[in-house]
């Protein structure tokens, strides 16, 4: 395979201007800043808030589950369950009908944390989602590019 010519500053903004992966990387790194701070009084990150989040079922989930609701790898879900779990807000255990399965289950202590936090998000929610013009078409739009259904095959790509 030959190597091709580097490409151009001419790309260069081409690609700043209308990458689609890279504008959705830095709106979701403005968004997850902003919760971040905000969040900081109920002790939890924006990322953790939703790792919770999807947790706060009636039934314990399985890794698996919660890992494709999150669009994440299972190692990646279980680098971020291990600091909940150091601090008692998130408990894994296996999965009576599957000893090789494990469920996921909030704890007292993670209910309480999401407690403090829902509050908190759902005034900084109301503030961001009132700025923009059309939320719930962003929403769905958003959605269908995470869809595991994607052409892409997992939802996602690494380029724009």
């Amino acid at each position: 395979m030959r190597p091709t010519a580097e490409p151009s500053f001419a790309t260069t903004l081409r690609v700043r201007d209308s990458c689609l992966c890279l504008h959705a990387q830095r709106a979701a790194r403005a968004l997850a800043r902003r919760f971040d701070i905000a969040l900081q009084p109920a002790g939890i990150t924006s990322g953790q808030f939703s790792l919770l989040m999807s947790l706060n079922r009636p039934q314990p989930p399985n890794l698996g589950s919660v890992a494709a609701l999150l669009a994440m790898d299972r190692t990646t879900l279980t680098a971020n369950l291990k600091p909940l779990q150091r601090r008692g807000l998130v408990a894994m255990a296996a999965d009576p009908a599957d000893g090789r399965a494990r469920l996921l289950r909030l704890t007292r202590s993670g209910q309480a944390a999401l407690g403090r936090a829902v509050p908190i998000w759902v005034k900084l929610h109301a503030q961001i989602e009132g700025s923009l013009p059309d939320a719930q078409r962003l929403r769905g739009e958003l959605n269908l590019l995470a869809r595991p259904d994607s052409p892409e095959g997992e939802g996602y790509s690494a380029t724009g």
